[in-house]
């Protein structure tokens, strides 16, 4: 199996595993080995599925303003762990391929791996959803017509994309290509970075 199309599986599981209850407060309960890759895959992805349904919740025109907002915290912590987990994800792939013998001609990819795999995470997420409309009984004629249409487009983008990972997975494995990790240098929840806060605190 390649690891696009375990991680596909990973991923579904993931999804299914939530809807199982649809409730953003529901425990993550990982059923993978701890440490092992697949946990990581699946944790990656349940903080994307809940996050998908916070940003759905916070755009209700009648939401309390309060509530709104602690979900905007809540949704500003969550973009902090996707980004930590995609970048122990790389660190995976540093790991595995660290003994490859690189090419002088390699060059690099313009993503590493992980944030590869983490769109294809979210594209897993939106097949799911599109999905879910394209078999409504509930909506009209032009409404299933247009999701039908979208849906075929997510799923030849699941194509191209997973074709391309194992692509980069196979290039970084032969010494083609090779990576480099740059840490995210998130500046907004930095206080000694976002001037906001370190305003703040400076009074």
């Amino acid at each position: 199996m390649s690891f696009s199309s375990g991680s596909l599986a990973v991923f579904n599981r993931s999804i299914t595993d939530y809807h199982a209850s649809d409730n953003v407060d529901t425990p993550v309960s990982n059923p993978f080995p701890v440490k092992s890759i697949d946990y990581y895959l699946y944790l990656k992805n349940w903080i994307d599925t809940v996050q998908w349904h916070l940003e759905d919740i916070i755009r209700d025109p009648d939401i309390d303003p309060v509530k709104a907002l602690a979900i905007k915290r809540r949704i500003d912590r969550s973009n902090q762990e996707r980004t930590d987990l995609v970048e122990l994800i790389d660190s995976y792939f540093l790991e595995r391929f660290k003994s490859v013998k690189v090419s002088p001609d390699a060059t690099i990819n313009t993503e590493s791996p992980a944030w590869a795999i983490d769109r294809l995470s979210i594209l897993a997420l939106k097949i799911y959803h599109m999905s879910v409309e394209a078999s409504r009984t509930d909506v009209s004629r032009e409404h299933l017509t247009s999701c039908r249409g979208k849906l075929d487009i997510l799923l030849m983008q699941r194509e191209d994309l997973s074709q391309a990972i194992d692509t980069l997975l196979d290039d970084m494995a032969h010494g083609r290509k090779y990576m480099k990790v740059y840490k995210q240098m998130k500046m907004y929840n930095d206080p000694e970075l976002n001037p906001v806060l370190y305003g703040r605190n400076g009074k």
